[in-house]
């Protein structure tokens, strides 16, 4: 069988390329066929240079701008179930309209955000800022296979810039940074006893009460930072205790996640976990896992000026409550941003879909704003026009008024 190859990236729409990249099977730890055809079809354009580490493919500008943006996008999704090779469909929109989606595992996550990159590092060959295109693997799964934080590590100059777009999908809005995350264990200890005579133990799912009342009753924080409001959670979401159904337990424990804003260090969200559970005896609180969240650095003129130039084209903007890898981007001193095609509350589903119009949209606002099209572009310079080529209009921060959706979890 030959080896896969994608069409040319220039001429062909960014809808009918999302198509032709996601019938390229890419689950993550088979990404190689993929990343060789993106390579192949990367090292046809004169005006990049291309770099490779493993299935992580790079392309970037040289033009000497005084600025230089990241856009990345990865190339692996979840397992297929029935839903390769994609098609089209006709479907109503949600102003009831009819509107083409296309079908299939990727068309959301987030092989539209790939294509749209693909597109552009085709087609925009003078950008106003140099730009370098980021296309990696293994981000679905164990974050210590993650191809963005092996390239972070071996090669960190290769993701320098002054701003990042992480092409995952937003619907079309703009959202910026992204909430950390903290899991820990929260565990109690009894002593067995026959639960006949259960005054000779000491019941250890019984000590979590207090533990579930105290969350229960939290009332979870809304922090301004950069102008976005982040929602924290703190939830249990676990809850583990007994030996038998005749026994009192001697050890119990509930896993608690705390979601919080990114103004927030993890050595701080920890210490608040613990503030809120203080005063409840016999526990023991251990943190199993945590990561930072992301500024989104939205006071940068070159982060500004993008958020101006997609509110300008009725894209909504506001924060990331999940935790995406923009937040490697934000540990490399990079300001960073999510922003691409597809519902994310339809991400990993069976029925993924995405509107093609969503694809195109996407493209173009991020298309006319690396050319310096539109109300404000990537090097601070305003336009004089905007997309439709009438009087751009100022936004200010913050911009929270459109809602934005739902990531799935982290």
């Amino acid at each position: 069988m030959s080896a896969p190859t994608l069409p040319d990236l220039a001429a062909t729409s960014p809808a009918d390329l999302t198509r032709a990249v996601c019938d390229v099977p890419s689950v993550s730890g088979d990404e190689r066929a993929l990343a060789d055809a993106v390579e192949t079809a990367l090292r046809a354009l004169d005006h990049l240079e291309v770099l490779r580490d493993g299935e992580t493919v790079v392309a970037r500008t040289h033009l000497g701008r005084p600025s230089r943006v990241v856009v990345a996008g990865h190339l692996d999704t979840v397992p297929i179930k029935d839903n390769l090779p994609t098609w089209l469909e006709t479907r109503d929109g949600a102003d009831g309209s009819a509107q083409e989606v296309l079908c299939g595992r990727g068309t959301v996550d987030m092989k539209g955000g790939v294509a749209v990159a693909l597109h552009l590092a085709a087609t925009v060959t003078d950008p106003v800022v140099d730009v370098t295109w980021v296309f990696y693997d293994h981000e679905e799964v164990d974050a210590s296979l993650n191809g963005l934080g092996r390239v972070a590590r071996t090669h960190p100059d290769w993701l320098a810039a002054d701003f990042a777009i992480l092409a995952e999908p937003t619907a079309g809005n703009v959202e910026g940074g992204c909430n950390g995350t903290l899991r820990v264990e929260v565990t109690t200890t009894g002593r067995t006893a026959h639960s006949a005579r259960a005054w000779r133990g000491h019941n250890a799912v019984h000590d979590l009460a207090p533990v579930l009342s105290a969350l229960a009753a939290h009332e979870s924080e809304t922090v301004t930072v950069d102008g976005l409001d982040y929602r924290e959670g703190l939830n249990a979401v676990g809850i583990s205790g007994g030996i038998a159904t005749n026994m009192i337990p001697d050890r119990a424990g509930v896993t608690v996640n705390f979601r919080f804003a990114p103004s927030r260090t993890p050595e701080q969200a920890e210490q608040y976990v613990r503030d809120v559970l203080a005063g409840i005896d016999h526990l023991t609180i251990t943190v199993v896992d945590s990561a930072a969240g992301a500024r989104p650095g939205l006071d940068h003129p070159v982060a500004r000026a993008f958020v101006d130039a997609a509110a300008a084209t009725g894209a909504g903007v506001g924060p990331k409550y999940g935790w995406t890898d923009v937040a490697r981007f934000s540990a490399l001193g990079v300001p960073a941003v999510n922003f691409g095609p597809g519902d994310p509350n339809l991400a990993h589903a069976d029925d993924e879909h995405c509107p093609t119009a969503q694809i195109a949209s996407v493209a173009t606002a991020l298309g006319e704003w690396l050319r310096g099209v539109g109300p404000a572009s990537p090097d601070g310079a305003a336009g004089a026009e905007g997309v439709d080529g009438t009087a751009a209009a100022e936004t200010d921060l913050p911009v929270n008024e459109t809602a934005t959706t739902e990531e799935r979890t982290a």
